[in-house]
C-alpha cells in the first residue's frame, strides 16, 4: 500500500482543478485513486457527472457511541505555471517537501487521513465504539454545491457524524510561555457579491458623453477598496491574542481604536502577519474578477465584477449590504449588487468536549504538550454544512516547527505551494493518536 507521501503525490497529479464552473474539477479521478488505495469501492455520490465524492463508514461496536468523521477535499484551485519554480502538478519532492497545487490546501490532510483510516478499514486496528467515517469530497473550492452541501442536504444518513476533523491545521505559535497549537474552531463566513453595471453601446472613437459601463464599474471598485469596513473585535480574536503571541502589541490588538495602528506596525516587519490580523479584525472585500466589453472599438454596455466578501462572527447580511451602500454612495443606484452564492455567517464549534480533549491527547503524544487554543481562520471550509446539522468540527494538522504562520498562509492558492515531509509525518501521527484517543474516551463515557 502506498504511504501518505505517495498518495499525496498521486492526488496532486490527478489535477482536479476547480475553476468554479460546473464542468471543472474532475474529482472522480481522485475517487478512483482512493478506491485503489483502500482496495474497497466505498460509496460514491455525485451531483454532476465526473464530480464524485467518496464515503466509507466503519460501524462502531456501540450504537450509542458518538461517531467521528475524517474529511478531506480532492479539488484544488487553478495554478499558473509561470509563477512556479516547478510544474505545479508534477508533485516533485525537492528540499524535503512535496511541491504542487493542493499540497497544503488540502491534499496533505486528505492523504494522511486516508492512511490512518485504512488501518481501521483493513482490520489492522479494531473498530471504535462509534462509527468512523472517511469522506473525500468534491467541490470545496467552488462552494460545496456539488460536494459537501449536496451530500448533507440529500444524503445525510450516509455522511452523518457527531464529530469531524478536517482543514485547516496550522503551524504552532510561539508565546512567552512556550509553543501553543492552533485548532481551528471558527471560520469567517463567505457572502460573495456580483456587481453589474449598464451602459449604452457606441463607437469607441466617440466616447464623449457616453454611458460607459466599464467606467462606472471602475469607479465602484475604487470606492469599495478605499472604504474599509470598521474594526470588529470578536471573542474569537481575543482568544488568539490572549495566547501572548503578539507580545507588547497585545493590548493594541484588542482595541477598536488602536488595532489598525498595530497592523501598520506589524506590516513593517511581516506584511503576511499584518494581512492575517487585518482579515481577522475586519469584514473584507476583495474584487477578484472583472468582465466587460466585447471589442476594443465598442463602448461597453455591461460590466460585471465578482467580489469576495468575508464576514466575522456577529456580522449579518445587512452589514454587507449596508457597507456596499455607504461605500458606493451615489453609484449605488447605478450598480446592481446581488449575491453570487448562498450567504453564510461565520460558524464555529466550542473549544471543549470529547474531540477537543482527544486532540489534546494527540498533541501530548506527538508534541509533548496539551497546550492548544481555538483558532479563527479567514477562509471557509465544508465544516459549515456539518455545523448546521449540529456536528462539532475542527481543523487539525501539524507542521515543522520552523514554519512561520505567515509563510504558511502565503502558500494557500499561491505560487510554489508545498508541504514538508516532516509535516506530513507529524500530521499523520497526530491524526492517528487523536482517533485512538477519541475511541478510548468514547468507551470511557
Amino acid at each position: 500500500m502506498p504511504d501518505s507521501v505517495e498518495l499525496l503525490q498521486a492526488l496532486i497529479r490527478n489535477e482536479c482543478v476547480n475553476d468554479g464552473t460546473v464542468e471543472s474539477g474532475f474529482e472522480s479521478r481522485s475517487v478512483e485513486t482512493l478506491q485503489e488505495f483502500f482496495n474497497n469501492p466505498g460509496e460514491v455520490r455525485e451531483k454532476q457527472r465526473g464530480r464524485g465524492s467518496l464515503v466509507y463508514r466503519i460501524p462502531g461496536t456501540d450504537p450509542a457511541a458518538p461517531s467521528l468523521m475524517l474529511m478531506g477535499h480532492t479539488d484544488v484551485v487553478p495554478a499558473n505555471p509561470d509563477g512556479w519554480d516547478v510544474n505545479p502538478f508534477a508533485a516533485e519532492i525537492r528540499e524535503g517537501c512535496v511541491w504542487g497545487r493542493g499540497a497544503v490546501d488540502m491534499l496533505n490532510l486528505t492523504a494522511t487521513m486516508a492512511t490512518v483510516f485504512s488501518q481501521y478499514l483493513n482490520g489492522s486496528i479494531p473498530p471504535l465504539p462509534g462509527d468512523l467515517v472517511y469522506l473525500a469530497v468534491a467541490d470545496e473550492e467552488g462552494g460545496g454545491r456539488y460536494g459537501a452541501q449536496f451530500l448533507v442536504d440529500e444524503y445525510w444518513d450516509l455522511v452523518a457524524c457527531d464529530y469531524l476533523m478536517t482543514e485547516i491545521g496550522q503551524p504552532r505559535v510561539m508565546t512567552p510561555t512556550g509553543p501553543y497549537y492552533p485548532i481551528t474552531t471558527t471560520e469567517k463566513g463567505p457572502m460573495w457579491r456580483k456587481l453589474h453595471s449598464q451602459g449604452v453601446p457606441g463607437h469607441g472613437s466617440q466616447p464623449y458623453g457616453r454611458e460607459n459601463a466599464v467606467i462606472d464599474m471602475a469607479a465602484a471598485i475604487t470606492r469599495l477598496v478605499q472604504s474599509p469596513a470598521p474594526v470588529r473585535i470578536s471573542d474569537e480574536w481575543r482568544a488568539i491574542v490572549e495566547t501572548g503571541a503578539f507580545g507588547e502589541l497585545s493590548e493594541m490588538l484588542v482595541s477598536e481604536n488602536l488595532v489598525d495602528e498595530a497592523i501598520e506596525i506589524l506590516a513593517a516587519t511581516d506584511v503576511g502577519l499584518a494581512r492575517w490580523v487585518h482579515a481577522l479584525t475586519h469584514m473584507t472585500f476583495s474584487p477578484n474578477i472583472v468582465h466587460g466589453g466585447v471589442k476594443s472599438n465598442v463602448i461597453p454596455d455591461s460590466t460585471e465584477a465578482d467580489v469576495d466578501v468575508r464576514v466575522l462572527p456577529g456580522h449579518e447580511v445587512d452589514d454587507v449590504d449596508d457597507h456596499f451602500r455607504k461605500a458606493l454612495g451615489d453609484l449605488y443606484d447605478r450598480i446592481e449588487v446581488v449575491p453570487a452564492m448562498d450567504d453564510y455567517v461565520a460558524n464555529s464549534s466550542p473549544s471543549s468536549g470529547l474531540l477537543w480533549e482527544a486532540i489534546g491527547d494527540g498533541l501530548q503524544a506527538v508534541e509533548g504538550t496539551r497546550d492548544r487554543f481555538p483558532m479563527m481562520v479567514t477562509g471557509t471550509t465544508d465544516s459549515r454544512f456539518f455545523r448546521q446539522r449540529g456536528t462539532v468540527a475542527y481543523g487539525v494538522g501539524l507542521y515543522e516547527h520552523t514554519l512561520k504562520p505567515s509563510d504558511f498562509a502565503a502558500m494557500f492558492h499561491g505560487n510554489n505551494e508545498r508541504v514538508s515531509l516532516e509535516s506530513i509525518d507529524r500530521t499523520e501521527r497526530l491524526l492517528f493518536e487523536t482517533v485512538a484517543a477519541f475511541g478510548r474516551r468514547s468507551a470511557a463515557g
